[in-house]
């Protein structure tokens, strides 16, 4: 056996940005379910979705402490979706679609979630030795 020498340690993977969202931020209507309940039940749907993509449950309730100017959960949870999944986009832009149209964004969020859902397969390991 031979003694390799390492060039390049294992660093940190950095994914690439390298596609668009798979609904625009306006697109509500292609998940009507997710755009009513946006709509009638903001709060309720905003903290749904954050559980569901692994953050607090209530963290966006922070939103309401801002005057509704500034959303800054809605724009970190959107950036951090975007690096988890592969997609370009800038801070400004997640600010503003943050800022005008809260709602959409988190409709859009969710939409992207349901499409990048991984299925979970189990694989049962018979160790017992006959």
């Amino acid at each position: 056996m031979a003694n390799n020498p390492v060039f390049m340690q294992p660093g940190v993977y950095e994914k690439t940005l390298s596609r668009e969202w798979s609904t625009g931020v306006f697109q509500c209507t292609e998940d009507m379910e997710s755009c009513c309940c946006g709509f009638w039940c903001y709060w309720c749907f905003t903290c749904q979705t954050a559980d569901e993509f692994g953050e607090l449950t209530c963290l966006p309730l922070v939103d309401m402490c801002f005057g509704g100017c500034v959303r800054p959960v809605t724009m970190s949870v959107r950036a951090v979706m975007r690096r988890r999944y592969g997609i370009q986009g800038t801070l400004c832009n997640d600010c503003v679609c943050s800022v005008f149209c809260p709602p959409c964004v988190w409709c859009q969020m969710y939409r992207e979630m349901k499409r990048n859902v991984q299925p979970i397969t189990f694989v049962n390991v018979n160790t017992r030795q006959r």
